[in-house]
């Protein structure tokens, strides 16, 4: 294997080996209609015949395929390997009923999420049936944390003061993808405290117009320290966040495993 080049600082100064080829896999996945050896070897700024033998050792695995046009797509055998470990992730396992039965209840769109830095990373969902209008949100796509329902109330958990969200900013400015957004750290540290004081986080449209969500802690591999967050997330004009907060009880209920106390609100259901 190719020995990597390194900088004075101490840095690689360019993919080499290993590196190339787990560069080139993640450049696969950002293009799932697939993506020509030119094009590939433009975006990473390599020539062709490096990047042409990167592919050929991940189609070697089976990580890597070539289309009906040539162009290069993510192989059989690395998503079967990806969807074999997420199924069998013992928080996937465990929380794929409760997702269930929360869109069974309120027929909108479910996620489990976890926090990822400044992100929040979508484990597990589960959309409502086919014909009613769903969110384009996809597992393994990121939010901004601060923006969604799941990353607030993940967030209270994890920054107990200002300065603790000050530091978990950074010098970066936060997003602001609507104008309900959050802007400020100020903003953010007094919309945490009142997500600890109510034991739940809502996104009011603050992530996506017409798009509201309401999200609780969930602890699925310990009583103690939750290990992501489950949000119901409605259309605004058929689900607003009001009825959802209605039903918090039941939410909370099926979230930690146990029935709901009583069949939902009529209004709730559209």
């Amino acid at each position: 294997m190719e020995e990597p080049t390194v900088d004075a600082d101490g840095s690689d100064a360019r993919l080499v080996g290993t590196d190339r080829v787990l560069a080139v896999l993640a450049e696969l996945a950002h293009h799932p209609g697939g993506i020509g050896l030119e094009e590939i070897a433009r975006a990473m700024g390599s020539p062709k015949p490096t990047i042409h033998r990167a592919l050929a050792a991940l189609r070697r695995a089976g990580f890597a395929a070539r289309d009906g046009y040539g162009r290069y797509i993510l192989g059989d055998e690395f998503l079967r390997l990806a969807f074999l470990h997420h199924e069998a992730r013992p928080e996937h396992v465990r929380v794929l009923p409760i997702l269930e039965a929360l869109c069974a209840r309120y027929g909108e769109t479910v996620h489990y999420a976890t926090l990822d830095g400044r992100s929040v990373v979508y484990r597990s969902k589960v959309d409502p049936p086919a014909g009613t209008l769903r969110l384009t949100s996809v597992v393994g796509g990121r939010n901004p944390a601060h923006c969604t329902a799941v990353g607030k109330v993940l967030l209270a958990a994890a920054l107990p003061s200002e300065q603790a969200v000050r530091d978990w900013a950074g010098d970066r400015p936060l997003e602001t993808p609507t104008g309900r957004s959050l802007g400020t750290v100020e903003a953010l540290h007094r919309e945490l405290v009142r997500v600890r004081e109510r034991g739940y986080a809502l996104d009011d449209q603050e992530n996506e117009p017409g798009v509201n969500c309401v999200a609780v802690l969930a602890y699925l591999t310990s009583p103690t320290a939750p290990s992501g967050a489950v949000s119901v997330s409605g259309l605004t004009y058929r689900t607003p966040p009001e009825k959802l907060v209605d039903d918090l009880p039941a939410i909370r209920a099926i979230v930690a495993g146990k029935p709901a106390a009583s069949p939902p609100d009529p209004g709730i259901l559209r």
